[in-house]
C-alpha cells in the first residue's frame, strides 16, 4: 500500500514536534491539528441538534455522560450489568421532570435513546421498554382515574409483552388470550401453547417488582375481537405472582437484558386490567364496541406505540454511530505510525485510504441525523390524514437509519484496530448494540417489504422542474443534478419492480412478489436515501456561517456520490448520466474527500459528546490501553 503525508494545507497550524530520540535514532513526528476550528464545529453542532433544542431537548441527557455513574465498569458479569442497566434507568428517572410529559414527548424521548445508547444498550432498551411502550401505552388509552405513580416513581418497571415464540413479525397471529369472565367482570390471561410463550420481554426479577402491559385476544362468549393490551402485574418483592412462568433465555450478543420466555397460567385480572379507547370498549354490563371493525386495525391501534419505538430505535443507534466515529477520529489523528522514510513518524489521519473511508462514514452519519430530525418532526405533526404515510416513513427511514449505523460501527472499530476490542475504548459494544435496533419495533426486512408493497404504485415521480442544461454541461458537484440523479434511481426501480410483478406467474400472488421483492426494495433504498439528501440540503441552507455552508454541501454532495455509485450503470442505460459522468465520478469522489480531510476533527467534534465522557475513553483522549506499562519511547502495539 502506498503512503502519503497529509497535504500541506491540512498540516497548516499543526504542532510539529522537535526530533525526539528513539531506538537508538532521532525521529520526527508529524502532527495533524488537534483543536478544530471552533466556529465551524459549533455552528455543525446547532445544526445536527435542531438550533435550541440542542439545549431544550438535548441537554439534560447529554449531561449524563458526564456523570461518573454512566462511564464504563470494567469487570462486570453479564448479570452485573443487567442490574448496572436498571439502576442507571432510575437514575434517568431521577433528572426527569414528569415521566408521563416524557412519555408523550417523542422529540425528549428520542433524544433519550440518542444519548443513552452511547454508554450503555442494555439501558437504551430499558429506557425504551419503561417509558414508551409500556407507560406510553397506559397513557395513550383511557387513563383517567387510573393510579400510574408505581410506574413513574419506579418503585415498578414496565415492561411490554407482545411477540411470541411462533409469531414475530406476524404479531397479528399471536395466541395469548385473555377471555371475559362474566360472573366477575374480569378476564383469566392464559397462554393455550408452547408457541405462545411471550418471546425475549425483561421478565426476570432483576431490576425489581415488575408489571407489564401483554397484548392477548380478547374473547367474549367464546367470540375473539381481536388484540387489546392487558395491564399485569408480573412480580414482587418476593418474586413472581402465581400463573406467571417465566425462565430465563441464554446470552445474547451486545449488551445484556434480561431476556425471559413468559407464559401465564389462567391469571385472573380485573376489569380495569384491559386498556380501553375508541378501537375497542366494554360496557358494563359487558358489551364490546369498536369504532374499527377490522381486528388487523385494532391490533395495530392497540400498540400504535411501536412507531415511536422506530423513532426511538433510530435515534440510539443514530447516537451509537457518531460516537464510534467521534472516537475513531479522534483516535486516527493521535495514533502514530511510521511514515515514509526512515525516522518519520505520521498520524494514520495521513492516509487518504484511512480518512477517506472516515469521510464517508461521516457523511453517512450527518444525513443519518438530519433525516431522523425530519421524520421527527413529521411524526410529532402529523395530521389524522396523512397518519398513515408518515408512519411508513417512520418505518422507510428506522430501516435506513439502523442499518448505516452497523455500517458505521463496524467501520470505526475497524479503523481503530485492536484497540477497539477493548469495551473501555468505548466502540466494541457499539456494533452487536445496533444489531437489536434493526430488528426490534419490526424487523428491517420485514418493514421495508410492507412499505414497498405499499409504495410500489404510488407517484414516486420527482415533481422538481428539471434543469434545461444539456446533460453533459451538468457536473457532478451539482448538487440539484445529483439530487435529480437519485430520484430517477428511485423511478427506475419503481419501474422495474412493477414490470417484474406484472410478468410473474399468474394466480400466484406469492410467486409474483417474489420476482418483485428485490427491485421493489432498492426503490425503498434509494428513497430513503432522497429523503436523507433532502433532509441534508436543507440543513445546509440554514447554516449562518459561511464555511460551515460550504462544508456540509461538500458533505452531501460526498453522501449523494456515495449512494449513488452503486446505480451508475442503471442511470447511463436509461440516460441520465453520460458515459463522462461515470469515468468522472471517483476523481471527483477523491477531490472532496481532499477538501473535506482539513475538516473531519470539527465534523466529529460538532457531534457534542462531552469532554468528560471523552476523557474515560483511552483512544479518543490520545491514550492507548496497555500505554501505561510501556518504557518511553518503547512503543505501544498495533494500531
Amino acid at each position: 500500500m502506498t503512503t502519503a503525508l497529509l497535504p500541506d494545507h491540512l498540516l497548516s497550524g499543526a504542532a510539529v514536534s522537535p526530533l525526539t530520540e528513539g531506538s537508538g535514532r532521532s525521529e520526527r513526528t508529524v502532527r495533524t491539528p488537534q483543536q478544530p476550528h471552533k466556529v465551524l464545529s459549533g455552528e455543525l453542532a446547532r445544526l445536527l441538534f435542531d438550533g435550541e433544542s440542542r439545549t431544550s431537548v438535548h441537554a439534560a441527557w447529554r449531561g449524563l455522560l458526564t456523570d461518573e455513574r454512566f462511564h464504563h465498569r470494567p469487570g462486570l458479569t453479564p448479570e452485573q450489568r443487567v442490574a448496572l442497566s436498571y439502576d442507571r434507568l432510575r437514575q434517568v428517572n431521577e433528572v426527569i421532570d414528569s415521566p408521563e410529559r416524557l412519555a408523550r414527548d417523542p422529540e425528549r424521548l428520542a433524544a433519550l435513546h440518542e444519548w443513552t445508547g452511547v454508554v450503555d444498550g442494555g439501558l437504551c432498551t430499558l429506557a425504551s421498554i419503561h417509558y414508551n411502550l409500556f407507560l406510553g401505552s397506559l397513557l395513550d388509552h383511557d387513563s383517567a382515574g387510573r393510579d400510574l405513580s408505581e410506574f413513574t416513581s419506579m418503585r415498578r418497571t414496565g415492561t411490554f409483552l407482545c411477540t411470541e415464540l411462533d409469531h414475530g413479525n406476524d404479531a397479528p397471529a399471536l395466541q395469548t388470550t385473555a377471555e371475559l369472565d362474566r360472573e366477575t367482570g374480569g378476564f383469566v390471561l392464559n397462554t393455550p401453547a408452547s408457541g405462545a410463550q411471550k418471546f425475549m420481554p425483561n421478565t426476570s426479577l432483576t431490576g425489581g417488582p415488575k408489571s407489564a402491559v401483554v397484548a392477548a385476544r380478547l374473547l367474549i362468549d367464546g367470540e375473539d375481537q381481536g388484540v387489546y393490551l392487558f395491564l399485569t402485574p408480573l412480580s414482587d418483592d418476593t418474586g413472581h405472582l402465581p400463573g406467571v412462568h417465566v425462565r430465563r433465555l441464554p446470552d445474547r450478543t451486545g449488551t445484556p437484558v434480561d431476556h425471559c420466555l413468559t407464559a401465564f397460567d389462567h391469571v385472573r385480572l380485573p376489569r380495569e386490567a384491559l386498556l380501553q379507547a375508541d378501537h375497542g370498549r366494554l360496557d358494563a354490563d359487558g358489551t364490546f364496541t369498536s369504532t374499527l371493525g377490522n381486528p388487523r386495525k385494532r391490533f395495530l391501534q392497540s400498540i400504535d406505540r411501536v412507531t415511536t419505538g422506530k423513532l426511538c430505535m433510530s435515534a440510539g443507534t443514530l447516537g451509537m454511530a457518531r460516537a464510534s466515529l467521534a472516537i475513531a477520529v479522534r483516535h486516527a489523528h493521535s495514533r502514530q505510525i511510521s511514515g515514509h522514510r526512515r525516522g518519520l513518524r505520521v498520524p494514520l489521519m495521513a492516509h487518504r485510504s484511512h480518512h477517506g473511508r472516515l469521510l464517508h462514514s461521516l457523511a453517512l452519519a450527518y444525513a443519518m441525523s438530519f433525516l431522523h430530525r425530519s421524520v421527527l418532526t413529521r411524526w410529532v405533526e402529523h395530521t389524522p390524514e396523512d397518519r398513515e404515510d408518515t408512519a411508513r416513513l417512520v418505518a422507510v427511514a428506522k430501516g435506513w437509519i439502523t442499518w448505516q449505523a452497523r455500517a458505521i460501527t463496524t467501520e470505526s472499530r475497524e479503523r481503530c484496530g485492536a484497540q477497539g476490542f477493548f469495551p473501555v475504548n468505548g466502540i466494541s459494544d457499539l456494533p452487536s448494540n445496533v444489531e437489536g435496533g434493526i430488528t426490534a419495533e419490526g424487523d428491517n426486512l420485514v418493514i421495508w417489504l410492507k412499505a414497498a408493497s405499499e409504495m410500489l404504485f404510488d407517484s414516486q415521480g420527482d415533481d422538481r422542474p428539471a434543469a434545461e442544461a444539456p446533460l453533459g454541461d451538468r457536473p457532478l458537484t451539482d448538487l440539484p443534478f445529483l439530487r435529480e440523479l437519485l430520484a430517477q434511481v428511485v423511478v427506475g426501480w419503481q419501474s422495474r419492480a412493477r414490470d417484474a410483478l406484472r410478468q410473474g406467474p399468474k394466480g400466484d400472488p406469492l410467486g409474483r412478489w417474489n420476482e418483485a421483492s428485490a427491485p421493489a426494495l432498492e426503490m425503498i433504498s434509494a428513497y430513503a436515501c432522497l429523503q436523507a439528501a433532502d433532509a441534508f440540503t436543507t440543513a445546509a441552507a440554514r447554516a449562518e456561517d459561511a464555511e460551515a455552508r460550504q462544508t456540509l454541501e461538500d458533505l452531501c454532495r460526498l453522501f449523494l456520490l456515495q449512494q449513488l455509485s452503486a446505480h451508475t450503470g442503471l442511470l447511463l442505460a436509461d440516460d441520465h448520466m453520460t458515459a463522462e459522468h461515470v469515468r468522472s465520478l471517483w476523481s471527483t469522489v477523491n477531490d472532496l474527500v481532499a477538501r473535506l480531510a482539513p475538516h473531519t476533527m470539527a465534523l466529529a467534534d460538532a457531534f457534542d459528546l462531552p469532554a468528560e465522557f471523552l476523557a474515560t475513553v483511552p483512544i479518543a483522549d490520545g491514550g492507548r490501553i496497555g500505554q501505561e506499562h510501556c518504557e518511553p519511547g518503547a512503543g505501544a502495539g498495533r494500531s
